[in-house]
């Protein structure tokens, strides 16, 4: 009660009706969410569609299930996540880094930036080849292609960030004899965290990206392999599951990313 006495009824109102419309949005997506898989399995059930080619819920949750008493379910997933984060983690802080010597020596940014740009634009399954050759076949060359894409979206992201501070703030604390490392650490690093929960969030779906594309090229494990593998078999029930994990973990990982942005916000204000 004492710190509704600190805000106005306006105020009030306006965050209850903040609360109301989070609600109704939360409410809206469990629906639809509900009513497509309720569409989807009497869709099946009922052979509105070919159950052999769309499958259904209650065959994902079967074929799970299964995968969860066989012990093989955490084996796959497990060997995916670590491959995934590890890429992930590497993609961001090396990128970080060189986007920070990008920023530092300007001829070192004239003369790379085209060759970045240019690395991001050509389609990494191209090197596929390659990288079984120079990785070999293991885990080292999935979570290397998961570096290889998550990188240069990395770096090209926090460089445009660094590049967008404000420059009225730059020339004012170049005038009160502020150093470069100065300037970086109280006012570019600041005022691009923006820029770096956005490039989090990009790679999130990069990553994931990587790892299962990598998992298609080589892997003896993984949700990628399982996709591939019940393809392969035209289990199909496996493939959907499959990539309904897949979705559940991406997901989670995007919340991650959101609830620390949430916090950073927090801490900001």
């Amino acid at each position: 009660m004492k710190k509704q006495q600190n805000f106005s009824s306006e105020h009030l109102l306006y965050l209850k009706g903040v609360r109301k419309k989070s609600v109704i949005v939360n409410v809206a997506r469990c629906a639809i969410l509900l009513l497509f898989l309720l569409i989807w399995e009497l869709s099946a059930r009922f052979e509105w569609v070919n159950p052999f080619i769309t499958s259904s819920p209650s065959r994902i949750a079967k074929t799970i299930g299964d995968l969860y008493k066989n012990g093989t379910l955490f084996y796959h997933v497990g060997t995916t996540l670590w491959e995934t984060l590890a890429g992930f983690f590497i993609a961001v802080g090396l990128g970080y880094a060189i986007a920070l010597l990008l920023w530092w020596s300007e001829i070192f940014r004239r003369i790379s930036e085209p060759y970045f740009v240019v690395l991001n634009a050509l389609p990494k399954i191209a090197l596929g080849p390659l990288i079984i050759i120079w990785c070999g076949t293991g885990s080292k060359a999935i979570v290397f292609m998961t570096i290889l894409i998550g990188l240069i979206v990395a770096i090209l992201n926090m460089l445009n960030g660094f590049m967008s501070t404000d420059e009225n703030k730059l020339l004012l604390l170049k005038s009160m004899g502020a150093s470069k490392i100065q300037i970086l650490t109280k006012l570019v690093i600041p005022s691009s965290l923006p820029n770096f929960i956005s490039m989090l969030k990009i790679n999130v779906g990069m990553a994931w990206i990587g790892s299962i594309m990598g998992e298609y090229i080589v892997s003896k494990a993984g949700i990628g392999y399982l996709i591939v593998y019940g393809g392969q078999v035209f289990k199909l029930d496996l493939v959907m599951s499959a990539v309904f994990i897949l979705c559940v973990l991406a997901a989670a990982m995007y919340a991650l990313v959101s609830l620390l942005e949430r916090l950073v916000i927090k801490n900001r204000k």
